[in-house]
């Protein structure tokens, strides 16, 4: 059910502590992540601690909580000192444009060139 955690979600399993990660960030309705095969030198997994599918589904049932990873977004950039030389969020929403873990999640990257179109 959408909210609640799912046992076979990897990121669910983050957020309760049954999976490690390099936690950078958290929050009460959000956990910030290092990425385990980083595609930039800062590469910063946002997520929300209750489970969602994707980025839309999300954003359709709780609004403020996706306005709230956008905000960790800028916040995981100032940490990570580059807020200032530029970093792209993204939302990977469904599998053909290449989510693969399939809870709600943001990527920040930055700390390098990022070319457009992305790809």
């Amino acid at each position: 059910m959408a909210g609640e955690p799912q046992a076979d979600c990897l990121f669910c399993k983050i957020v309760a502590g049954e999976v490690p990660a390099t936690i950078v960030r958290e929050t009460a309705t959000t956990v910030a992540f290092r990425d385990i095969n980083p595609q930039a030198p800062t590469h910063v997994l946002v997520i929300p601690k209750a489970h969602y599918p994707n980025a839309a589904s999300l954003a359709a049932a709780e609004p403020q909580v996706i306005a709230d990873i956008l905000g960790e977004s800028r916040e995981v950039a100032a940490a990570e000192q580059v807020e200032d030389t530029g970093y792209r969020v993204v939302f990977n929403t469904g599998a053909g444009a290449g989510q693969t873990v399939f809870h709600a999640h943001l990527h920040v990257l930055g700390g390098r060139g990022l070319q457009w179109p992305p790809g």
